[in-house]
């Protein structure tokens, strides 16, 4: 499968998708496309899941006339990702058409200084 990881997602995870041909949106040439219009780009190239952090994406697009499938994670920075890596791996080779798939690694929170 081919799949394009979102901009807002850590670059390093493409490393632990390796059953897969991985490409960010940045190298794909997708910076700052969002929502619709980055779905529809990934459509066009030919990927066949998109992996995001955004959370939104459910409520705001329908996927069921799509190409392609979505999963999307519930944070964003490596320091969750890194440690779930074979979910989201499994997350991504499970993902079938049409579907949005959510990954729960967890909240970022920030430890208030004492």
């Amino acid at each position: 499968m081919k799949v394009l990881i979102d901009e807002c997602l850590p670059h390093k995870l493409r490393l632990y998708l390796t059953r897969h041909e991985t490409m960010t949106a940045t190298y794909a040439g997708f910076s700052g496309l969002r929502n619709g219009a980055l779905l529809s780009a990934a459509e066009a190239a030919g990927f066949d899941v998109v992996v995001t952090g955004d959370l939104s994406m459910q409520y705001q697009q329908n996927l069921s006339n799509r190409k392609l499938a979505v999963v999307s994670l519930s944070a964003q920075g490596w320091q969750l990702v890194k440690n779930h890596t074979a979910t989201i791996a499994a997350a991504v080779d499970a993902a079938k058409r049409g579907t949005f798939t959510m990954v729960d690694i967890g909240a970022f929170s920030r430890k208030r200084k004492s």
